[in-house]
């Protein structure tokens, strides 16, 4: 008798990952698409979660998904209002889905969603506070306060990766210049590495065919674990920003841990050595306070789809 399958669904700036996610936070299966883009019509990214979602199912029935949408997410839960990395601005996205699902869908922020995943199955478990940082294409992030996601009048709390670091810096894709996004990120790792290619030699020029242009995150990533200088000076480059967006939201907050996940997070002590350094060095009044843990999220890049599933099982906090 097929009993059904939740089904957590992560939607990022490059990719769609849906998996089956058991009541454990076990994933049992999972399937991969390619995000179609910002500048598409909408319903071709609702089409590839779809796609993904129904591979990942494997024919058994829906008993409910769960969506981490890299955006800002309204307070119902029901429309995605912007996103810098994907087309919807204001799309009712729950609904849309479960009309084409036939399910129940729950819908929210990927760092909200990677939050609710560590709080209740890792890094986060044991804190009474905590500060979750995603790094993908871009940056989230999400407030933990005794185990609960702390969401907002609007239901955007942490957008971390838009504050504005650098004055008239980078062009950042939410319109804006200078965002912490811009300099610490699986984009801006990609920027570092492209920029040192042209004046020193690395293996990622073979990598890429010797087009520094074709270079992509996991080439980068796959490099530094060679011991590619140039790849490991571009990881250095975003651990270190990683570290003083961090010391400015540890001045604000004060938690008890930081957790960083999201794609980037996968490269481990390679990022969040540098990190850790630069937030000692940069947090305020580092000599009179214990200064919180760095560390990797336990679920690692799953965290976002795992806690997707858990909007979809009730209560959603």
């Amino acid at each position: 008798m097929d009993e059904g399958v939740v089904v957590g669904v992560d939607i990022g700036g490059t990719k769609v990952l849906a998996g089956v996610v058991d009541g454990e936070g076990r994933v049992a299966r999972t399937a991969l698409r390619t995000t179609p883009g910002r500048r598409v019509a909408t319903n071709l990214v609702e089409d590839a979660v779809v796609a993904a979602v129904l591979e990942a199912a494997d024919g058994r029935s829906l008993v409910g998904v769960g969506v981490a949408a890299a955006g800002f997410v309204d307070a119902a839960g029901e429309r995605v209002m912007f996103a810098p990395h994907l087309p919807w601005m204001g799309e009712p996205v729950r609904n849309l889905l479960a009309d084409r699902l036939g399910c129940p869908v729950g819908l929210d922020n990927d760092a909200n969603c990677a939050a609710r995943a560590e709080a209740r199955y890792g890094a986060a478990k044991d804190a009474s506070s905590a500060l979750v940082i995603t790094m993908g294409t871009g940056i989230g992030g999400a407030v933990l306060l005794h185990g609960k996601v702390m969401r907002g009048a609007n239901g955007m709390t942490g957008e971390f990766g838009h504050m504005r670091v650098v004055p008239e810096g980078v062009e950042c894709e939410c319109g804006r210049r200078g965002c912490w996004e811009q300099y610490s990120s699986g984009n801006a790792l990609v920027r570092n590495a492209r920029a040192l290619m042209a004046d020193q030699p690395s293996v990622l020029m073979e990598m890429s065919g010797g087009s520094p242009a074709h270079v992509t995150g996991p080439m980068v990533t796959s490099a530094a674990e060679k011991g590619d200088l140039v790849a490991r000076q571009a990881f250095a480059s975003v651990g270190d920003w990683l570290g003083v967006g961090t010391a400015n939201l540890v001045a604000a907050l004060d938690p008890e841990i930081v957790v960083v996940g999201g794609g980037v997070s996968a490269a481990g002590d390679r990022l969040l050595d540098p990190a850790r350094a630069a937030l000692r060095q940069a947090v305020v009044g580092a000599e009179h306070r214990k200064i919180p843990q760095i560390v990797a999220a336990r679920l690692g890049p799953l965290a976002g789809m795992v806690g997707a599933a858990l909007a979809a099982r009730p209560p959603l906090n």
